[in-house]
């Protein structure tokens, strides 16, 4: 078997065995696949694509390609979250403690962000000492102490995916159904887990803008988890305009905290309690939406979930005093800008992806793998798509410090470029934040 002679047949539109994608796999770790060949693999799969059978394989090999993770002597169904990435997209900080409140395990491995999107992993770091760098040892006594663990991919999780993913960013071969869903299924299924929730973003801040490519993906992840015993809940959500009004890793750790205080009520707070109902769902702890949903509610109504959260961050290192004074806890920027609106009337655009741009220039984000973030750089979007504005009032704050101060006027472009202003009298057509759902129930 020669890796040049697979390349071939999947170029010229071919199939691949489970042994021919398996000999791939293994070629990985013991050198005998070069780099070089996979990324010629990796495309022709973007143009050629993979059948279902194909996908399940991919999957398979690569979940295999290090430690699948027991989890089966802990109590409780093991419930994880994935989305595909977006503009103040903090929902798992919010929904993990929800739903650990709620009576569901949830063994999170999570990533960082890259481009104009959040990452979990940064956002959790911008709290001084809390590490995301446990062992396996580590990750499953966190986990049976708290009901809940949030921590990064070790060298042992699917190691087959982590030079997959930087092998993909570096060669324009993101865009792939197929690829996409063996990334994410392969390393949330070593977790450990019974079952996962999903969120796929589509529109102008999502990776897949187009609604249609959204929807293959969501079918796809709900056909091969099936396939392989794991259920799949997808929600298909809109990401046109920063779901949270904090765009930035300290920004959007304090806003996840105001919302498990009961303090914040907005479309992040919102979703956040969407997707754990579908956690309680997905893990049987309740049978009815409705009660799933209200469950959720009360959990940050009576400070479970707030408590859950404190746990999780002491038992990592982190200061759990984040919990009652985020803003005294959490880094702050030495300096803040005001982005006014430029005329008055009604907000019809705020988008997504140059705000994203925006918080990345001012060091929020990575340009590359590797670059540097500044915990504490961001954006605070103040207004929301169909507000009227006035010419003048603040329509964001920007938060940067020295180092990045002066990529200022290329923020402020983005924001300028971001948002469209109209008549006062001229209604905006809202969209669902929740536009489909797709697997069991």
């Amino acid at each position: 078997m020669r890796a040049v002679d697979l390349i071939r047949r999947k170029r010229d539109g071919g199939t691949l065995t489970p042994e021919e994608i398996e000999f791939l796999i293994d070629g990985i770790a013991d050198f005998t696949v070069t780099d070089y060949q996979w990324a010629a693999l990796a495309m022709a799969i973007v143009w050629r694509g993979m059948d279902p059978a194909e996908t399940r394989a991919l999957v398979e090999s690569m979940l295999n390609s290090g430690s699948v993770v027991d989890l089966s002597d802990i109590p409780g169904p093991k419930i994880d979250k994935h989305s595909t990435g977006g503009v103040g997209d903090t929902t798992s900080l919010v929904l993990a403690p929800v739903a650990a409140a709620c009576g569901v395990t949830v063994p999170m491995v999570s990533g960082r962000g890259l481009g104009h999107t959040g990452g979990t992993l940064d956002k959790l770091e911008s709290i001084p000492g809390f590490r995301v760098d446990l062992s396996l040892g580590e990750y499953r006594r966190v986990v049976a102490e708290c009901g809940l663990v949030l921590v990064g991919q070790t060298d042992e999780i699917a190691p087959a995916d982590r030079f997959l993913y930087a092998l993909r960013d570096a060669t324009a071969t993101v865009e792939s159904i197929p690829l996409i869903t063996a990334s994410i299924l392969s390393k949330k299924l070593a977790e450990g887990i019974d079952g996962l929730v999903l969120d796929v973003k589509t529109g102008d801040g999502a990776f897949m803008r187009r609604r249609g490519d959204a929807e293959a993906l969501a079918r796809s992840m709900v056909e091969i988890g099936g396939a392989l015993g794991k259920p799949v809940r997808v929600l298909l959500t809109t990401m046109d305009e920063a779901l949270c009004g904090a765009v930035g890793n300290a920004l959007e750790a304090r806003a996840a905290v105001e919302v498990l205080r009961g303090e914040r009520h907005d479309p992040m707070a919102d979703l956040s309690l969407e997707l754990a109902a579908e956690m309680l769902l997905l893990g049987g702890v309740e049978t009815d939406r409705a009660t799933a949903l209200a469950r959720c509610r009360s959990a940050i109504a009576d400070g479970a979930a707030l408590e859950r959260f404190r746990r999780v961050v002491a038992l990592q290192g982190g200061d759990p005093r984040v919990c009652d004074d985020p803003a005294a806890i959490l880094p702050r920027a030495e300096r803040t800008e005001t982005f006014r609106a430029p005329r008055s009337g009604r907000l019809r655009r705020f988008s997504a992806w140059p705000v994203g741009q925006a918080s990345m220039l001012l060091g929020a984000g990575r340009a590359t793998a590797v670059s540097a973030i500044d915990p504490a750089a961001g954006i605070e979007v103040l207004r929301r798509v169909g507000d009227i504005v006035e010419a003048g009032e603040p329509l964001a704050r920007l938060h940067v410090n020295p180092q990045h101060a002066a990529a200022l006027p290329a923020a402020v472009a983005q924001l300028a470029a971001a948002i469209e202003i109209g008549a006062a009298d001229e209604p905006v057509e809202s969209t669902p934040r929740i536009l489909a759902r797709f697997g069991a129930g």
